[in-house]
């Protein structure tokens, strides 16, 4: 029997099999999650201080690793949900992971102000309510994401898009518009056309229950990635952005806030939504370019608080308590068109502005709170200028660390070939 094959239908498959072969051999991507809820329940920090005591779960607390490969670059992205992972504990996980350079693994935390302690804040007693013992176990759990992660490594592409989250979601509490509300979704897609994962940046405070009312929860980040995934958006990962002084979830209603769980969903459902209206019709980039660079950063201590908690928690050691100074790891990572910034802590927004203003491509993104959480990062101009600005002051390790910080990212940006453009 004689079977005619249309000559168009012979391009569409060829066209077809080719671009899935140039996706096999190209970029490739990976994602796992693991629970780390404690259980018993412990008490849970929402700042420097004692912890308050918990008595019921909210969604679970979790830690995610987004790995990402294109060749011999491979990179890990990880987000944890709590107030901060420190460099301490950040460095424990590098340590175990095998198939990744350290340099390559980049830690950020959601910012939950309802999850255990990292840092190890002093208790008022001699003593701290962080537990060290579940801390490892964190620890372990993060390796096992990461290496899961690269175990399950697939052929992907990307859509990456940037736009205004639209919606009653963040709001700047000293100055209401002054905050950024622009969203940043990377999205990986399978061959077969399903994301396999999505990662979130935005700035955002999930604060929406606090630490005092006995409540261990994700805050909005845990119905934020339920979205996602409901939404058809594979595994989703959030981390946060340049979310200092105080750009925080957009909770109030007439007569006071909503600091209860639904209020958690209706943001963090809203903010998925949102992220996956914006990546929706974003072009596709086929086998995009990866790059990952990382230098230390030592930034002055000069706040007399950070110095006595830089001297006192376990959290810092490796820090020169005698020379007040502390060190961490910097980030400038290029998938595609986007380029990302890690900053170690809480950036105000005009910093964010700034920065992304004068990185290069066509996405920027800032991981803030990522590979360290130090406070607050203020300007000279802003530091200690304002009776509003009292509290971010006391809790930042002083007036130089954003000059620092723009200094040492801007030659980062600057030293590092180009993204990728469309």
């Amino acid at each position: 029997m004689n079977y005619r094959f249309p000559f168009a239908s012979l391009v569409v498959v060829l066209g077809a099999a080719l671009s899935f072969g140039a996706l096999a051999d190209g970029f490739r991507a990976g994602i796992a999650v693991r629970v780390v809820t404690p259980d018993p329940l412990l008490p849970v920090s929402g700042g420097v201080g004692e912890s308050r005591p918990t008595t019921q779960k909210q969604g679970e607390l979790t830690v995610r690793a987004l790995v990402l490969e294109e060749g011999t670059n491979r990179v890990a992205i990880c987000s944890t949900d709590f107030l901060g992972f420190p460099s301490v504990l950040g460095n424990r996980v590098r340590a175990m992971v095998h198939g990744i350079p350290g340099g390559n693994i980049l830690i950020g935390a959601t910012h939950t102000h309802s999850a255990p302690d990292c840092y190890g804040f002093p208790d008022g007693k001699g003593g701290t309510s962080a537990d060290f013992k579940y801390l490892e176990s964190v620890c372990l759990r993060l390796r096992e994401a990461i290496e899961e992660a690269m175990a399950g490594l697939q052929p992907v592409h990307l859509k990456i898009a940037t736009g205004e989250a639209q919606g009653k979601i963040a709001y700047n509490y000293y100055a209401e518009q002054l905050y950024d509300p622009r969203c940043h979704v990377v999205q990986a897609i399978l061959a077969d056309g399903k994301p396999l994962a999505t990662l979130v940046n935005y700035a955002i405070h999930p604060e929406v229950i606090g630490n005092s009312q006995g409540i261990c929860s994700p805050d909005l980040i845990g119905p934020l990635c339920d979205q996602i995934a409901a939404g058809g958006g594979g595994t989703a990962i959030f981390m946060n952005s340049a979310q200092g002084g105080m750009i925080t979830a957009d909770n109030r209603r007439p007569g006071g806030e909503a600091n209860d769980w639904a209020e958690c969903q209706r943001i963090g459902r809203l903010l998925g939504t949102e992220a996956l209206r914006l990546v929706h019709d974003a072009p596709t980039e086929m086998n995009p370019r990866l790059y990952c660079t990382s230098r230390m950063i030592t930034f002055p201590v000069d706040s007399p608080l950070m110095r006595q908690l830089v001297k006192a928690l376990p959290s810092t050691q490796g820090s020169s308590a005698a020379e007040n100074t502390v060190t961490t790891q910097l980030n400038l990572v290029n998938v595609g068109d986007a380029q990302i910034l890690t900053i170690p802590g809480e950036a105000l927004p005009n910093i964010g502005y700034y920065l992304k203003r004068k990185m290069h491509g066509k996405h920027h993104l800032l991981f803030g709170l990522t590979n360290d959480a130090f406070g607050y990062i203020l300007t000279r101009e802003d530091y200690d200028s304002f009776h509003r600005y009292e509290y971010v002051s006391r809790t930042s390790l002083g007036e130089r660390t954003a000059g620092i910080l723009e200094e040492e990212s801007l030659q980062l940006v600057n030293e590092s070939p180009l993204p990728d453009r469309l």
